[in-house]
């Protein structure tokens, strides 16, 4: 497995997402990928699965990447997702086998205000 070839099926996995290309979307994950979603825990099996279950979400989907970092048969990859126009802050944590996800993982955070109490040693993301 070369780490490139991984990067670079990320960013098509990701563009792929955005532009809700659902095929092309999925084409990264073997056929027995697992995902999970701790936090609402579900777990989906199977590419087909995967790939029904994000068609049928009703929302319009849009995704901004903000970094993919990895090597080998962990990448990390750190996304703003918009649900219509609702910013969620996503990290998917992918394990490979070749070129291929064997498992991904993905946490959910929604914007919140920043504290007052720590204002002083702050610089605003935008």
């Amino acid at each position: 497995m070369h780490d490139d070839e991984v990067r670079t099926a990320l960013q098509a996995h990701w563009a792929a997402s955005d532009e809700n290309e659902f095929t092309t979307e999925h084409e990264i994950y073997r056929e027995d990928a697992v995902l999970e979603y701790p936090q609402s825990g579900e777990r989906i099996r199977g590419r087909h699965n995967i790939q029904a279950s994000r068609e049928a979400q009703p929302n319009a989907k849009r995704f901004t990447v903000r970094r993919i970092q990895g090597g080998g048969n962990l990448w990390i990859s750190e996304l703003v997702l918009r649900y219509d126009t609702e910013p969620f802050y996503v990290v998917s944590v992918m394990e490979f086998d070749g070129v291929q996800v064997v498992r991904e993982t993905q946490y959910f955070g929604e914007p919140f205000e920043p504290g007052p109490s720590r204002a002083q040693w702050v610089e605003r993301i935008e």
